[in-house]
């Protein structure tokens, strides 16, 4: 299960299930589940949690210390999920004391290859990022939201639930749920509508998604005005009520 070239530290705790490549380093403070395979060269960092079945590629670097010239060694945290998919030479580091001290992931996510993601960021589940995909500090990404290869996110952006980005975006404001963008510069693109078909989103829902869309989108109302318009859709529609109460806390404003 352990290869004999792979280094384990004596404080990682690593449970019987694991599989552990050749020539991979396990450092002090690392948690990994029942059922996780590491692959061979794999670099793991703790303090790191690692919860159980995932699959972490050849090449890898997880839990290495932050990127942030803030950072003086303070003592910080990965956390990731169950059922992860970590491809070949991605990058996950842990978070700084500047935000919560944790960089958190959840579960039945899939990073390609070459993917980045920052100190600090909070992933959900379901969340696909494609080869090369990049996240700076501090992004949040809510449940099924799918990254475009070569995408890049600014620091502090918001990314909603089913929100999807073409490749080679470079978002530098919240997209709202259910929204696409893509191009150069980076534009909305209408919603997600094949993601939420395969979803389960019925017809009324989706026609209430894209009313909301126009409203942000096509009305020419002010953010304030639209965000009225929805709370008065709300009640009806859950889903629209997702869209309003993510643009009433967007910080950066959303991409439009």
């Amino acid at each position: 299960m352990i290869h004999p070239s792979a280094i384990i530290d004596p404080a990682a705790l690593v449970d019987e299930g694991v599989d552990i490549g050749p020539f991979s380093i396990v450092g002090a403070g690392v948690e990994i589940g029942a059922g996780t395979r590491i692959g061979p060269h794999v670099v793991l960092k703790g303090p790191t949690r690692i919860g159980k079945d995932n699959q972490i590629f050849q090449f890898s670097s997880v839990g290495e210390d932050p990127q942030d010239k803030k950072y003086h060694g303070e003592v910080t945290r990965l956390e990731i999920g169950e059922r992860n998919v970590i491809r070949e030479y991605c990058t996950i580091h842990r978070g700084t004391v500047q935000d919560q001290g944790v960089t958190h992931i959840g579960s039945d996510n899939l990073f390609m290859a070459y993917t980045h993601i920052a100190h600090d960021c909070v992933i959900g589940n379901h969340v696909i990022m494609a080869n090369a995909a990049s996240l700076a500090g501090h992004v949040h990404m809510a449940d099924h939201v799918i990254l475009g290869g070569f995408s890049l996110v600014h620091q502090f952006c918001k990314l909603g639930v089913h929100s999807f980005s073409a490749m080679g975006s470079v978002i530098s404001r919240d997209i709202p749920p259910y929204v696409m963008v893509g191009g150069r510069p980076t534009r909305p693109h209408g919603i997600n509508s094949v993601g939420l078909e395969r979803k389960g989103y019925d017809a009324d829902a989706l026609r209430a998604i894209r009313k909301a869309y126009k409203l942000i989108y096509k009305s020419g109302l002010t953010l304030d005005d639209a965000i009225k318009s929805l709370d008065d859709m709300a009640p009806e529609t859950p889903a629209v009520s997702v869209m309003a109460d993510f643009l009433k806390n967007t910080e950066r404003s959303i991409i439009r």
